[in-house]
């Protein structure tokens, strides 16, 4: 009934409430309500389809508001405390990101990265040392094969 009378073109109250018998006034609360539940609806979809823009706009609104006054705002914007909040938290989180041009490393990154300078520079040392043994290895047999003697056969 209440579509009947809300669509375009539809019946006024009276008239419908004629036709299926029931108070009018009834029928035009019924209306009432259901623009009240849309309009509702509408506010909380709304909020979660914010632009930045607006949320900043409602943030920069709302910052100097308190109690009754800040009460009256959210109402008639159709947002919660904790809309602003988390709005509030948000706009913190990207302007620490900007900062100065890069995000901020996460503590435990960074002590990753040093720990993993550490073990190159370790690896890079153990592998010059390894190939220093190995030019050491390849001029001993040279010089076993010019002068026919090794280490082993000398101190027998």
């Amino acid at each position: 009934m209440v579509k009947r009378i809300v669509s375009p073109g539809g019946l006024s109250a009276l008239k419908l409430s004629k036709e299926v018998g029931i108070a009018h006034q009834t029928l035009s609360r019924w209306v009432k309500e259901y623009g009240k539940s849309e309009e509702m609806e509408k506010k909380a979809k709304g909020v979660q389809s914010w632009s930045a823009e607006e949320k900043l706009e409602a943030l920069l609104e709302s910052g100097h508001l308190e109690g009754e006054e800040l009460g009256a705002y959210l109402r008639r914007k159709g947002l919660h405390s904790a809309d602003l909040e988390r709005w509030r938290q948000e706009t913190l989180e990207g302007l620490k990101s900007v900062g100065r041009g890069r995000p901020r490393k996460d503590p435990e990154i960074f002590e990753l990265q040093k720990r993993e300078k550490v073990l190159q520079r370790e690896l890079r040392r153990k592998e010059k040392a390894l190939a220093e043994a190995s030019a050491l290895l390849v001029l001993k047999k040279k010089a076993e094969l010019i002068w026919g003697v090794s280490e082993d056969e000398e101190s027998d």
